[in-house]
């Protein structure tokens, strides 16, 4: 039997496309599953996890985003400012009328890899409110 290797992708070899993603009355989990794997790159078979093999994301629609259940309301996103009394907490609700696209991407960013490979890849999401955006009459692929 021959030795095979394991396919490891060069940065020459990666070439990025771009996808755009109607996420109007979808629920956020599945919409940001859908995304972090194409900014991973896990929907190529060049993946590489070592790697950011992945395509750039064009999320439209963050305002009509929906959650399941009670999480309207019982969802709290917490942040804290490293100072003394700096604990900030808001409801699912109140940061969907704040800024919604800030939920979309800390719901995929949650997903991706932690450090510097993460932040990477999350720069090649762009969240934008309705249905309009501004890239166009570029050639996107559907998710």
């Amino acid at each position: 039997m021959k030795n095979k290797k394991t396919y490891s992708a060069k940065a020459g070899d990666i070439k990025r496309s771009w996808y755009l993603l109607d996420a109007g009355d979808k629920i956020l989990g599945r919409v940001a599953v859908k995304v972090s794997n194409v900014l991973r790159g896990k929907n190529k078979a060049m993946f590489t996890r070592h790697m950011d093999t992945g395509d750039y994301v064009v999320v439209l629609n963050a305002r009509s985003v929906r959650v399941t259940g009670a999480k309207t309301k019982d969802k709290v996103y917490f942040t804290h400012s490293d100072y003394p009394g700096g604990a900030k907490s808001r409801s699912f609700e109140e940061m969907m009328k704040r800024d919604p696209r800030k939920v979309m991407r800390r719901a995929v960013r949650g997903m991706l890899p932690k450090g510097r490979l993460g932040d990477q890849m999350i720069k090649k999401m762009y969240v934008f409110v309705d249905n309009k955006h501004t890239f166009g009459a570029w050639e996107f692929k559907t998710l």
